[in-house]
């Protein structure tokens, strides 16, 4: 169960997991989607530090994973991020996730933030991949979004179509135009979920389920 390094926005490169994306077809299209999402953050950083604008999210900064209630996810990122957890995830992490999730109903927080940091963190969702913040590092409980709006970056559009451009044929949208149409009209956002209200009190029996299975 390897763990692939921290996501570098200053040099993006696409996650590879070869065998499993030969089991799995729909991670290669998820992989490709993140691709260009990150390429996305990668420019619109350059563009900010032109104007004297500085990244101020960093490792261990976790406001957002607490004060954000409704990040949005779509299906195939729960796929993947239900995969990355059951069947790449490491120890330590592994075992503290388990008993996180196990106790879910009490957690006010994203259920992957483990001690300030983001145990799925190559697997995030777009929605958190996005959400970066400029000048200065939140406060304690702080929302960027609605304390200094004019501080939280915006993503370059045309690098978020073209990531749901990649992910539409697995929702059965595979011709150019009806792709168009369909971004056009915000037709993804009509799958997505809330991460917190998803089942995933059910993850720690799969992942004991999984590791059954490598023993054997």
């Amino acid at each position: 169960m390897s763990q692939p390094p921290e996501c570098d926005y200053r040099k993006p490169q696409r996650l590879s997991f070869t065998d499993d994306e030969a089991r799995f077809p729909w991670l290669a299209i998820l992989l490709n989607a993140y691709a260009v999402i990150d390429k996305g953050i990668s420019a619109a950083i350059e563009s900010e530090q032109k104007q004297g604008r500085q990244l101020a999210c960093a490792k261990g900064c976790s406001s957002c994973c607490t004060t954000h209630q409704d990040i949005p996810v779509y299906p195939l990122e729960l796929m993947g991020m239900s995969w990355y957890v059951i069947e790449k995830l490491q120890s330590p992490l592994r075992e503290q996730l388990k008993q996180q999730l196990n106790n879910i109903d009490k957690l006010n927080t994203c259920p992957f933030l483990l001690e300030g940091a983001c145990s799925i963190h190559p697997m995030r969702p777009i929605a958190c991949r996005q959400f970066n913040v400029l000048n200065k590092a939140c406060a304690d409980g702080e929302d960027a979004f609605h304390t200094r709006k004019n501080d939280v970056m915006k993503p370059i559009k045309r690098f978020t179509e073209e990531a749901f451009d990649i992910m539409l044929p697995f929702y059965g949208i595979k011709r150019k135009g009806d792709r168009k149409k369909a971004i056009k009209q915000g037709k993804l956002h009509a799958v997505a979920k809330v991460m917190r209200e998803c089942n995933w009190q059910t993850m720690p029996e799969k992942m004991t389920a999984f590791e059954s299975k490598i023993i054997k």
